[in-house]
């Protein structure tokens, strides 16, 4: 089942009770490592640290967490934490023009595409290219993670729908809905990408 912070964890959390706390970093770290690793150009050691101090400030910062606001979904203002880490890491670096003007097309074109959830074929010449990979590595960490879970349990791990929602405990119609949306969303984000990168390729 997936982790909902709630306004009762985060009292919980904000009372410093270790279980609140654990949860949130056991939740989120490998999602949110893979969101800040491209984005500082794939520096191990420059994301850990990101990472390590998103979530310290994520803690310092619990108040401003609004749970009614975020539906139960924590990732998006942890982002926006990590967004902000980043920004000011990479401006005492000489990659942050790059950097920060590619993440800037990505963010603005990524909102849309999350709100729209249009579908695009991909063409064919785009999927031979050899950075093709790579850019599914990225596409998969930018997009929710709940989505990436859905993808991955599908066509990574082979699991079938009924597999899926047993896991989840939820019906096969949610998942077959989930999976849809992932599906639109993976490829909005990945014709994104391969529409921002190729400047830089």
């Amino acid at each position: 089942m997936r982790q909902t912070f709630d306004e009762a964890w985060r009292r919980r959390a904000l009372a410093g009770e270790p279980a609140a706390v654990r949860s949130l970093a056991e939740a989120v770290l490998e999602p949110l490592h893979s969101f800040v690793f491209y984005r500082v150009g794939k520096d191990r050691h420059l994301c850990e640290e990101i990472v390590q101090e998103t979530l310290l400030r994520a803690i310092r910062d619990l108040d401003r967490y609004d749970p009614d606001r975020a539906a139960g979904d924590v990732f998006p203002w942890l982002t926006g934490l990590a967004r902000n880490e980043i920004q000011r890491v990479l401006s005492r670096r000489k990659s942050a023009v790059s950097l920060e003007a590619l993440w800037e097309r990505m963010d603005r074109e990524l909102l849309a595409v999350y709100r729209k959830l249009e579908t695009e074929p991909i063409e064919g010449e785009l999927l031979e290219r050899e950075e093709t990979r790579e850019m599914v590595n990225t596409t998969m960490s930018q997009i929710p993670p709940h989505y990436r879970r859905a993808l991955e349990a599908k066509y990574v791990l082979g699991k079938s729908v009924r597999e899926i929602a047993a896991a989840l405990a939820v019906s096969e119609k949610a998942v077959e809905s989930t999976l849809s949306r992932a599906r639109e969303a993976f490829r909005a984000t990945f014709l994104a990408l391969a529409r921002n990168l190729e400047p830089i390729v």
